[in-house]
């Protein structure tokens, strides 16, 4: 490990070099792509550097240990050794986790896709709540959302919604939120009061971009329509719903948000590209099998992964079995406790993976 790291620290430096000199600043695709090594870097360095420090006053206590007769510098020495010690035991945790792979995805924005499952209409009223759990969670990180498909019902549920996460390092939290999600309660249509239990799931894909993902237009049919159901003044008169077939695949997607027959085409590209995108990685997923399942649920998309039980005023993560008794604050997007939880159980998988091998 500590071989690699000093390569890091080379590599820092060379980088930091690079990017002072005029030719790499005049080119904007190298210069962006240096850029981002080095903010990958950087904090990897940083800790390693908290390392050595934390070594070299382990070092000079034991020295004054070995060589100090005065009774009060060696309880000094003993306690800065004793702080030296935990903060190397910690920089070493820390920089196991630093160095473990990262997800080449987990940098980009996300498509997210709802759909309700088992449960009729309760399942379409628990989908647009989900939605809008995440909503809040992305308005409280800053993230911007943009609704790219939706399929409503009459009574405030939705049967289907796509969106887009615009944020730094979108994908490397919501990446936990894939699976089917559970919900336990008395519905409002229900009389005799009994506790149903409804499903919808969730799908979060990476964004892909046109580099990512290549479309031939003749495998894709391109039909464009009016809009139906509630729409914005106008919505409804002209021609600007698109909907796109891909043949290959047989996926269809389709956008109405917009009044612009243009920028509704270039959202149902954007889900397109993201389902053609998601299609290659689930390949992958599959092919390395033993790894999808060392992970924390970010690979198949029929698992349960949460129940929320209205009721008891519970949620809990199957997956790693986190059980929170705060569902109204969850439900308004207080999240981040059970995101934390998956990561730090996902890094946790990989490491004591990685001491196996």
């Amino acid at each position: 490990m500590f071989d690699k790291l000093d390569d890091l620290v080379a590599r820092l430096e060379e980088l930091q070099n690079l990017l002072s000199d005029p030719s790499v600043v005049g080119d904007q695709n190298r210069f962006r792509k240096l850029m981002k090594e080095q903010s990958e870097l950087a904090p990897i360095v940083e800790k390693y550097n908290e390392y050595k420090q934390a070594k070299q006053t382990i070092e000079d206590s034991l020295t004054m240990l070995d060589e100090e007769s005065d009774e009060e510098l060696r309880e000094l020495a003993k306690e800065e050794l004793n702080d030296a010690k935990q903060q190397l035991e910690k920089c070493e945790n820390d920089l196991k986790i630093l160095l473990l792979p990262k997800d080449p995805n987990d940098d980009k924005n996300v498509i997210v896709e709802i759909r309700a499952g088992a449960g009729g209409d309760e399942a379409a009223l628990f989908a647009a709540e989900i939605y809008r759990m995440y909503v809040h969670y992305a308005e409280g990180r800053r993230w911007k959302v943009e609704t790219l498909e939706v399929e409503e019902i009459g009574i405030g549920g939705m049967k289907s919604v796509s969106f887009m996460v615009t944020g730094s390092g979108a994908y490397s939290v919501l990446k936990y939120e894939s699976g089917v999600h559970r919900v336990q309660r008395v519905p409002e249509t229900e009389s005799g009061g009994r506790i149903h239990t409804s499903t919808i799931s969730v799908a979060v894909l990476p964004e892909a971009e046109e580099v990512d993902v290549t479309i031939d237009e003749k495998d894709i049919r391109i039909d464009v329509m009016r809009a139906s159901g509630n729409g914005g003044q106008c919505v409804n008169t002209t021609d600007s719903a698109v909907r796109l077939t891909h043949f290959p695949t047989g996926i269809v997607v389709y956008s109405q948000t917009e009044k612009s027959q243009l920028q509704n085409k270039a959202k149902a590209f954007a889900l397109l590209r993201a389902k053609l995108y998601d299609i290659e990685q689930q390949k992958a997923h599959d092919a390395e099998a033993e790894l999808r399942k060392s992970q924390v649920g970010t690979g198949d998309r029929s698992e349960k992964i949460r129940t929320y039980n209205f009721p008891q005023g519970r949620v809990t993560d199957h997956r790693i079995g986190l059980t929170l008794y705060k569902l109204d604050k969850i439900m308004n997007g207080d999240i981040q406790e059970i995101i934390d939880a998956c990561i730090a159980a996902d890094q946790a998988a990989k490491l004591s993976k990685m001491q196996e091998e």
